[in-house]
């Protein structure tokens, strides 16, 4: 079988190899794609020789403007092509100790650099010289295993897995991206060789994770990580989510199928990695919340404010970043019951202010949340909570528009509070600050500074200050 590209870069690769005199193939990934008809940014090519030599004869055809990056520990380069990254290597083989999945590298042929990929549908190769330019080189039926959408380990699947555990991580990953389904027996492997996670970094462990998650629909992979039994090595707060009980005839839902359908519901209407993670990490506290009340059932009572307690050492546990993406998943976990509520009852535009407030900048994608948080079995109960959802959405609207609350700044802030009153930073500073802030959220007063000033004055006086 041949395979053909119209991208100008393999061309002028064939030159640079033939030029130096050695074999080049492009391998992997940007192989599999082609073929399922995937968009690819990455191109790897393997060298029967230097890759990091064909890298710089390939930068001299190119021009001036190419920069090469070389690095030399790992016998590898890299350049840019327009929006392509295109990595060189020379064809290697690999050995592996038990403590590392670090490879011990020699220098090999193209069979022995298919030998070491992860799976058949990654060992798939194109030759690029010019007699044979197109010819795949299939050794493990990758080809067949692409048609019928199997993930499969072109060697035996244990080792392949203990060599290297993070391959288990890439088996659900590519079977969530690409809905294949991975082949028995090397589940049965990952599910044998499962321990063996705990050499691998939580950083490249979160990394597969959140490719999982920004997949078309990633309750494939969590039910396969569930399955697996990675989820509870990796992430044992979620999987706490799983299960049912029953006391008195009263259950509760199985949290990790709500979160899951919270989470395809999310990824349908958005591409946020940070909004993902709140879907996931929205009821992680209903576990450790959950009571019996022989009268209501089974309660959660404070699954918000405790779940975005829990989201720092979460995402500090996982290396995930201690920033302000991991300030916006705490506060939509904390808010992300608000909205729900405000359906429940009368729609006041004081509880709409305060929400507007609360939320600021990210009161769409909480909203969005909350949507997706409505899950019931129970047709009229959904149409009922849309319908108030639509309410309340009109009503954030108009209020945004009269009251200008997203991202709120005090109309007078403590400085001219201050400077009026002749006073230096005390309690009675903030007692003012609070007074305007609850007067314009309850609607006493407009978001101006004209009445935010006029109440300044009329707090200080009660307070016994006077105003220069």
């Amino acid at each position: 079988m041949k395979l053909y590209t119209n991208l100008k870069i393999l061309d002028i690769i064939a030159e640079a190899a033939s030029d130096i005199g050695i074999e080049a193939f492009v391998i992997g990934g940007f192989v599999r794609d082609l073929i399922l008809k995937r968009n690819s940014k990455d191109i790897d090519i393997v060298a029967a020789g230097s890759g990091i030599d064909l890298a710089k004869r390939v930068s001299l055809k190119l021009g001036k403007d190419v920069d090469v990056k070389i690095f030399k520990n790992f016998g590898t380069a890299m350049l840019r092509y327009g929006d392509m990254d295109v990595e060189f290597v020379g064809a290697r083989k690999e050995s592996y100790n038990l403590d590392s999945r670090k490879p011990v590298v020699e220098n090999g042929s193209i069979q022995d650099d298919q030998n070491r990929r992860d799976f058949t549908i990654n060992a798939l190769a194109i030759c690029i010289q010019k007699e044979n330019f197109g010819e795949v080189i299939d050794p493990f039926n990758g080809l067949e295993d692409l048609k019928n959408g199997i993930i499969r380990t072109p060697l035996d699947a244990e080792i392949t897995f203990s060599d290297d555990p993070l391959r288990m991580l890439r088996a659900i990953r590519f079977a969530t991206q690409l809905n294949f389904t991975i082949e028995e027996k090397t589940f049965e492997s990952i599910l044998k060789m499962k321990e063996r996670i705990s050499i691998i970094s939580r950083e490249r462990i979160a990394d597969e994770l959140n490719k999982i998650i920004l997949s078309k629909k990633p309750s494939i992979g969590f039910e396969l990580l569930k399955r697996s039994g990675l989820l509870e090595l990796i992430f044992p707060e979620m999987l706490a989510l799983s299960g049912i009980e029953i006391m008195e005839g009263k259950g509760h839902k199985d949290n990790f199928n709500h979160t899951l359908e919270v989470l395809d519901k999310i990824s349908m209407v958005s591409d946020n990695l940070w909004l993902r993670w709140t879907a996931i990490l929205h009821d992680i506290a209903k576990p450790v919340t959950k009571k019996f009340d022989t009268e209501s059932g089974w309660t959660f009572h404070g699954h918000d404010f405790i779940g975005s307690k829990m989201v720092s050492g979460i995402f500090r546990r996982l290396k995930l970043p201690m920033n302000e993406k991991m300030k916006y998943v705490e506060k939509l976990v904390q808010l992300h019951l608000r909205p729900i509520s405000l359906t429940e009852e009368n729609v006041t535009d004081s509880a709409i202010r305060r929400l507007l407030f609360d939320a600021g900048q990210e009161i769409d994608d909480l909203m969005l949340l909350c949507g997706a948080d409505v899950t019931s079995k129970n047709p009229a109960k959904v149409k009922r909570y849309l319908k108030n959802f639509e309410i309340v959405r009109k009503k954030l609207t108009e209020i945004e528009e009269k009251d200008k609350l997203r991202n709120w700044q005090p109309p007078v802030d403590g400085e001219l509070i201050m400077k009026t009153f002749n006073i230096k930073p005390c309690r009675e500073v903030g007692i003012i600050k609070e007074a305007i802030r609850e007067a314009i959220l309850d609607g006493i007063i407009g978001n101006t500074f004209e009445e935010a000033y006029q109440l300044m004055l009329q707090e200080g006086e009660k307070l016994g200050l006077k105003h220069s």
